[in-house]
């Protein structure tokens, strides 16, 4: 089977009662690769071209896509930032994203890809504060720190604003990647996983050149 039929079938978010499913993607009639977003939004980050990668820890496709967006990171210039958003389709998903934004403020971001793992290969519902807590332990990370990040401003204030930018973004699918703050391309708009990387370093090039 390809991947297209099916990434244009399926966009993955959480139920804490009935464990993973599926909802479909907006984005999939887009007639090209990309779309443009008007106005152009600033970047967050002071003298970079922020590339936004948004993502849910419930969605498979993201999980296989994380590691070819790393490795892509790695080969793009120092005035440009690769930035992980993780969001909510519903409110169950909301602790999904202070997972994210708790490792991050541990520095243990090392963790990232694990909790892909754990979700999708290991099976464990770490949907919530408790299991949450409970297998970060198992990770080396201490469980009352871990609360303290978890309940902090600082992580509650960073969801916030991953709320928004999904909004200002018009982010219903993911995996999806924002440009610059002008274009969002996704693998449901290019059919492949790499194609929407691939569509990304072209609107990136576009950007950048003509800075």
């Amino acid at each position: 089977m390809s991947l297209k039929p099916l990434l244009l079938r399926t966009l993955a978010t959480v139920s804490l009662g009935m464990g993973l499913a599926f909802a479909p993607v907006s984005h999939a009639q887009a007639p090209s690769a990309h779309v443009t977003i008007e106005p152009a939004q600033p970047s967050d980050t002071a003298g970079k071209v922020e590339v936004l990668e948004f993502f849910a820890y419930s969605c498979p496709h993201c999980a296989t896509m994380e590691p070819m967006v790393e490795r892509w990171s790695q080969t793009l210039p120092d005035n440009v930032v690769v930035k992980s958003v993780p969001i909510a389709f519903n409110a169950g998903m909301a602790d999904l994203q202070k997972l994210y934004y708790s490792l991050e403020a541990l520095d243990r971001l090392d963790l990232h890809r694990k909790v892909f793992q754990a979700i999708h290969n290991e099976r464990k519902r770490i949907f919530n504060f408790d299991a949450m807590a409970d297998w970060v332990e198992t990770q080396g990370v201490d469980r009352g720190q871990f609360q303290a990040a978890f309940q902090s401003f600082g992580v509650n204030n960073k969801v916030t604003r991953a709320n928004e930018l999904a909004k200002t973004y018009n982010i219903e699918g993911t995996p999806s990647l924002a440009v610059g703050g002008r274009y969002v391309t996704s693998p449901s708009m290019t059919g492949t996983y790499e194609g929407a990387i691939t569509e990304a370093q072209k609107l990136l090039d576009t950007i950048l050149a003509g800075q």
